[in-house]
C-alpha cells in the first residue's frame, strides 16, 4: 500500500497592509447638540434635563420654586455648567415669588435668601455664585424695584449672564481650536460641556479635521454618556475608553494633545479638576504631549499682596508668585510660572 501525502494547506493571501484611518472628521459647526440647551426657564418653571439618565431617556425635571431648582442640583440633575444656567433661572423665580412686596427691603431680603440657598447647593461650584451675582447686581441697579419692575430687572440680569457666559465660552473655544492642528488626536477626561461644544464648533468652522478619545469617567460615566453623545451628535470621529487606558493611548502615539476643562486654577497655574486628571497630565508630560486646561479668565483681578508679614501670618513656602495680570477673556489657561514680582499664595481666584 502506497501511502498519499496530505494536501498542502491553502496558501494565506498575500499581506495587502491595513489602511491608514482617515484623520478625523470635520465636526459640523451648525449642530447644536443637546446638553447646549439643558436648561431652560419656561414661563414660571425651570426645565433642566436630567443628565443622570441622559443620553438613553430625554427626561426632563419641572421646578418650579427656588428649593426644587436647589434639590435638582443637589441630586446631581445637572452639573457643569447646567448648576450656572438653573441659578439663573431659579433667581428670576425668586423674584416672581418677592413681586407682591411692596416694601423693597423686603423683596431684596427675598433675593438675598433664594441667592443663599441656590449657593449653597453646591458650594464647590463657583458657577452658583456667579450666576446670582449677575441677577442681583441688575436688581440693585434698577433701584432695587418691586412688582413687575422686579421681575423684569431679574430677567435682564439673567438674560446678561446667560449670553456673558456663552460669549466667553465661545471665545475659549475659538482659543483652543487655533492651538490644535489639522487632524489632531485629542484625548478628553470628564465632561468639558460649552467648553467642549465650542472647541468642536469652532474646529468645524475653521475646516480641521479631529478625531477624539474619551474616558468613560466613573462613577458618572460623563464621558462615556455626557462627552461621547455630544461628539457624535457633532459628526466627530469618537473612540470611548476606559478610565484604565488614558496613559496606554498616549505612549502609542494615538493622542496629539490632552484637552480637558479645570475645576479650579490656582493663580501660580496649578490646574484642579477630576479626579483621574494627574494620571493623565503626567502621562502627556512623559510622553511630550502637550495638555491644554480650559477656564474662563478671571473676571476680577487677584487680591492685592500683602502690605506686612504681621497682619498676614506666615505664605506658604511652596507658592509662585501671581500673574502680573489676568489673561485675555477666553484664554486657556497656562501652567508655566509667573515673572511676576508681587508675592502670593496658593488660593484660587
Amino acid at each position: 500500500m502506497t501511502a498519499t501525502p496530505p494536501p498542502e494547506p491553502p496558501g494565506l493571501p498575500e499581506p495587502t497592509g491595513t489602511p491608514p484611518r482617515p484623520p478625523g472628521t470635520v465636526p459640523d459647526p451648525e449642530v447644536l447638540p443637546v446638553l447646549a440647551d439643558s436648561v431652560r426657564l419656561d414661563g414660571d418653571t425651570v426645565l433642566i434635563l436630567d443628565r443622570r439618565c441622559f443620553p438613553f431617556d430625554l427626561r426632563w425635571v419641572r421646578c418650579g420654586t427656588v428649593e426644587e431648582v436647589a434639590r435638582a442640583i443637589e441630586d446631581m440633575v445637572t452639573q457643569s455648567s447646567g448648576p450656572y444656567f438653573a441659578a439663573l433661572g431659579a433667581m428670576v423665580l425668586a423674584a416672581r415669588a418677592a413681586h407682591h412686596h411692596r416694601d423693597p427691603a423686603a423683596a431684596r431680603a427675598d433675593l438675598t435668601a433664594a441667592g443663599a440657598r441656590i449657593i449653597a447647593a453646591r458650594a464647590t461650584n463657583n458657577h452658583l455664585a456667579t450666576a446670582v451675582r449677575a441677577v442681583v447686581t441688575e436688581v440693585d441697579r434698577a433701584g432695587t424695584p418691586t412688582g413687575s419692575a422686579l421681575v423684569e430687572a431679574a430677567l435682564t440680569g439673567a438674560r446678561a449672564g446667560d449670553r456673558r457666559y456663552r460669549d466667553r465660552s465661545r471665545a475659549l473655544g475659538e482659543h483652543t481650536a487655533a492651538l490644535l492642528p489639522d487632524g489632531a488626536s485629542v484625548l478628553t477626561h470628564c465632561w468639558a460641556d460649552l467648553y467642549l461644544v465650542d472647541t468642536v464648533a469652532a474646529l468645524g468652522r475653521h475646516g480641521k479635521r479631529v478625531r477624539y478619545y474619551c474616558t468613560e469617567t466613573r462613577p458618572y460615566l460623563q464621558g462615556a454618556r455626557l462627552t461621547a453623545e455630544t461628539l457624535a451628535e457633532m459628526g466627530v470621529d469618537t473612540t470611548l475608553i476606559t478610565d484604565g487606558m488614558g496613559a496606554s493611548v498616549i505612549a502609542t502615539g494615538q493622542v496629539t494633545h490632552l484637552v480637558t476643562a479645570a475645576d479650579r486654577v490656582t493663580m501660580d497655574g496649578h490646574v484642579i479638576n477630576k479626579v483621574g486628571t494627574l494620571q493623565l497630565a503626567t502621562a502627556a508630560h512623559a510622553y511630550a504631549v502637550p495638555f491644554l486646561a480650559q477656564v474662563q479668565a478671571p473676571t476680577r483681578p487677584p487680591p492685592p499682596p500683602p502690605t506686612s508679614p504681621s497682619n498676614t501670618g506666615t505664605a506658604p513656602r511652596s507658592c509662585t508668585p501671581w500673574a502680573a495680570a489676568p489673561p485675555a477673556p477666553g484664554s486657556a489657561a497656562t501652567t508655566r510660572p509667573s515673572t511676576s514680582p508681587h508675592p502670593g499664595s496658593c488660593a484660587p481666584w
